[in-house]
């Protein structure tokens, strides 16, 4: 397969196991800790109006989701990809925190999980994917590969 398909494979399947990681996460979150009494979390009017009644416990879930989906993209990303793996795991990265910045402008959320969600949950985790995915292939800097 040539080196340009399979980066670009890299970064589509990346793309498509982190999006299935972060909805499965998203799924889940309202069946581990039930939303506010009287909201509709698959309804995000009924979210908007009820903003008030989230506590910080409700937004574990969508950081998990947005964590743990970036870091799943980025692994797998880095495991398929045929060269330049810290070129396609910063792009998934970027992809993911962009979904980010644009769920800030559409779900409603305080200002302290944007900040932590932005800061923490895309290019760190991008980082993390990619040092573990280093250790996996050993080609870990200053272990000779």
């Amino acid at each position: 397969m040539k080196t340009i398909l399979r980066n670009f494979l890299a970064v589509i399947v990346g793309f498509f196991a982190g999006s299935a990681v972060n909805m499965a996460l998203i799924l889940a979150s309202p069946h581990v800790i039930p939303p506010p009494p009287g909201v509709d979390a698959s309804n995000l009017e009924s979210m908007k109006a009820a903003m008030h009644l989230y506590q910080p416990k409700h937004f574990l879930f969508p950081f998990l989701a947005h964590a743990l989906g970036t870091f799943a993209g980025a692994l797998v990303a880095y495991l398929i990809a045929a060269t330049r793996r810290t070129a396609l795991v910063a792009a998934i990265g970027v992809l993911f925190l962009a979904g980010g910045i644009a769920a800030c402008f559409m779900i409603p959320a305080p200002a302290w999980f944007i900040a932590l969600d932005l800061l923490a949950a895309y290019l760190p985790m991008a980082w993390l994917a990619l040092c573990l995915g280093r250790r996996l292939t050993g080609q870990c800097p200053g272990n000779g590969g």
